[in-house]
């Protein structure tokens, strides 16, 4: 965040980085977009200037910088940058093989690079996210889910990790202990972002009322106390308006019942 000494090289163009606050940029505050994750970025030949108004938009300006410098010939550009959407990424939500280790590494690399800042761990064919939910993973696979969220932060990436418990959850106390649990365990490793999934499933797990009063006391008992953790996500059985049975008002009575800081899918 310091300029370089140009009597040491003279042939180097000086960066300034810097948050909307520092020494380093302050005069260039004005520019800066007030938005979450907005940064300012000069290129010249006298020097080049990156200013985020927060954490994630210094790290997007050095990023888009970076593709600035990739080109054959670097010329000058003022750019001033800020996301219109606010969650940027992909659910790893599908059926089959899951991705490889190796494959969610370099995502996260590619998600750093383009300014995507959320993963949503979620394949169906891990048991342990699915079949065996109060089931804790194994400390072999524990080591290589704290290997990736390592990696996502390191990128600017919010990592979710999602439980499904809907297709033979029973609602009583003893199964909202197990998920409670899990949702420790997980803590515990270092997860910050939890996600409920009630997808592709019917029967007991489709009831929306009994979804909606896990998902509150998981809110009040477990998102609110850690004072650490993301908003909730609550993937609904009915996902879509289309599929929705308005007679039987499976929306409506998570729309009235859910508290208000959980965010629905």
């Amino acid at each position: 965040s310091e300029k370089v000494d140009a009597k040491k090289f003279p042939e180097a163009t000086p960066i300034i980085i810097g948050e909307a606050n520092d020494k380093a940029v302050k005069k260039y505050k004005k520019l800066i977009p007030a938005k979450a994750e907005a940064y300012y970025l000069n290129v010249s030949a006298e020097q080049v200037v990156v200013a985020g108004h927060d954490n994630s938009g210094t790290f997007y300006g050095v990023q888009t910088l970076a593709q600035v410098m990739s080109q054959p010939q670097v010329m000058s550009c003022e750019i001033t940058d800020y996301p219109s959407v606010t969650d940027r990424g992909v659910i790893e939500g599908f059926y089959g093989n899951p991705w490889s280790h190796k494959d969610r590494l370099r995502q996260f690399d590619f998600y750093g690079q383009n300014k995507m800042n959320i993963y949503v761990y979620g394949p169906k064919d891990d048991p342990y996210h699915r079949d065996k939910w109060r089931v804790p993973y194994p400390a072999e696979e524990a080591a290589r889910l704290k290997v990736l969220l390592d990696a996502a932060h390191k990128n600017g990436v919010n990592f979710y990790w999602a439980i499904h418990p809907g297709v033979d959850i029973k609602w009583n106390d003893e199964d909202r202990d197990h998920l409670m649990a899990k949702l420790e365990i997980m803590y515990n490793l270092g997860v910050r972002s939890f996600a409920v999934f009630f997808d592709d499933i019917w029967g007991e797990g489709a009831k929306a009322d009994k979804q909606a009063a896990l998902l509150n006391y998981i809110d009040d008992n477990f998102v609110q106390k850690k004072k650490d953790v993301s908003p909730l996500i609550l993937c609904p059985t009915e996902y879509n308006k289309g599929w929705a049975n308005e007679e039987k008002g499976y929306l409506r009575t998570l729309g009235n019942n859910l508290n208000k800081g959980i965010e629905v899918m």
